[in-house]
């Protein structure tokens, strides 16, 4: 039986802010450089407000996944709260728009805004992300809709969701609801600082998911030892384990299939977004069959492309990329 579905995501429902800055500003305004760091509103508004030529787009790691796959042509929907306000509906109207359902309607009432991500680019284009978690943050198991997570044949989680107890909630029951059905659920690691607040969740969710992907230094810090030893261990309790190795190579393990694939460096226009559509070129591999190699080799292009041009999600058709590289 088909599902409705080919990949359903679940995560932080973010309007992504961008504008370009020098380094001297981020010096100027405490902002450490290349990492996401959480604000509270007072802060956010204050950033927001310093930020000149603003570009906004629907973001948030998982959904620009998400807007990947539906460049590629799968069948995509989002679980994630927006608040019913101008931010909102600007972040359910582009998702929708951009060919993935937005499941859940814009909450009215005292509810908390919509988050927020504001992201300063420096000239070399590493990015400073400054995150109001907003509403997002509430995302909890009544969100969950059975009927989603029952008629996905991939669920993709994101790491950050266990920062908050319902969040952590919603997650467990979208998989469980997920794999019960026949599908299979995979998690992003996120990023080494929330590795480090959740080890022991992360750990399980690798004895019992079907794929995990993360960059050498959530892998590294996940086991606590260096990266070969952290992937030896991780392939000995994960389904397809996936280690991503800033301009090196990409490490893909399932059992005793292992795959290395080489990867090109290029300097970044804007380095935002990389890690999601790497998920996006893996996912697409993943959903359709291919071979380890090939996932990987997928997951490359399309971060590739996204970096290659400022904002988080691809511009060009990614298949006649995948095309061009005969891989498809």
């Amino acid at each position: 039986m088909s599902k409705t579905y080919q990949v359903v995501g679940i995560g932080n429902a973010i309007v992504d802010v961008l504008t370009q800055c020098e380094d001297s500003f981020l010096d100027l305004m405490g902002i450490q450089k290349g990492i996401m760091q959480l604000v509270e509103q007072p802060r956010g508004e204050m950033l927001y407000g310093a930020m000149t030529n603003r570009t906004q787009a629907p973001g948030g790691s998982v959904a620009n996944t998400l807007a990947g796959l539906g460049n590629l042509g799968l069948k995509t929907a989002f679980i994630g709260r927006v608040h019913d306000d101008e931010l909102g509906r600007f972040y359910a109207d582009g998702m929708n728009s951009g060919g993935t359902d937005f499941v859940n309607p814009p909450v009215a009432g005292g509810e908390l805004p919509t988050s927020r991500s504001m992201i300063f680019v420096s000239p070399d284009g590493e990015r400073s992300m400054n995150t109001y978690l907003g509403i997002s943050a509430e995302l909890g198991p009544e969100d969950v809709s059975d009927d989603v997570a029952g008629q996905a044949e991939i669920l993709f989680l994101e790491g950050y969701l266990y920062d908050k107890p319902k969040g952590k909630q919603a997650f467990e029951q979208a998989a469980q609801t997920c794999r019960a059905a026949g599908g299979k659920a995979g998690i992003a690691l996120s990023d080494p600082f929330c590795v480090d607040r959740h080890r022991a969740d992360f750990r399980r969710l690798v004895r019992e998911l079907d794929f995990v992907i993360g960059n050498e230094h959530e892998w590294a810090s996940l086991y606590e030892t260096d990266l070969s030893s952290a992937l030896e261990q991780a392939a000995s309790e994960a389904g397809t384990v996936v280690c991503t190795r800033s301009g090196h190579d990409v490490v893909l393990v399932r059992g005793e299939d292992e795959a290395i694939v080489p990867v090109t460096p290029i300097t970044p226009v804007d380095a935002t977004g990389a890690g999601d559509q790497f998920a996006a070129g893996f996912l697409y591999g993943y959903a359709t069959g291919q071979s380890l190699e090939t996932c990987g080799r997928m997951g490359c292009v399309a971060a590739a492309e996204v970096i290659s041009h400022f904002g988080a999600r691809p511009e060009t058709d990614l298949k006649t990329l995948f095309r061009s590289q005969g891989l498809i």
